[in-house]
């Protein structure tokens, strides 16, 4: 998927692997394009659940000693689980990067405007 797309690249992302996925999505909004991912929630992550479960849970118990509200914010929902994973993946922190995830919206289902487009 090479170049630039005036319209949002809708992604349906029932059935796809959490990492490759995320570096796809990473690569098409830095370099300009606009991306949709749905069903975030049936994204696959790889490795036995319960080592998975081991790991989130491990990062959910860090956090800021002085003041936990400080943060690191640990986000539950599986659209902002996915939406950090790709924020991990851009440089974030600079004025690119922060144009860049201003591109990505991911939602858990299909919301209404979406239902009607064709899925990648």
């Amino acid at each position: 998927m090479p170049g630039f797309s005036p319209k949002a690249i809708v992604i349906d992302g029932k059935g796809h692997m959490m990492g490759r996925l995320a570096s796809i999505v990473a690569k098409l909004i830095l370099s300009g394009n606009k991306v949709v991912v749905l069903r975030s929630e049936a994204i696959n992550i790889s490795g036995n659940f319960y080592r998975n479960k081991l790991k989130y849970l491990d990062f959910l118990r860090k956090r800021c000693n002085v003041l936990p509200t400080r943060g690191p914010f640990h986000f539950r929902a599986p659209s902002k689980i996915f939406w950090r994973t790709v924020r991990g993946m851009t440089p974030h922190k600079t004025e690119r990067g922060k144009t860049a995830l201003k591109r990505l919206q991911t939602f858990e289902g299909v919301p209404p405007p979406y239902d009607k487009k064709k899925k990648m």
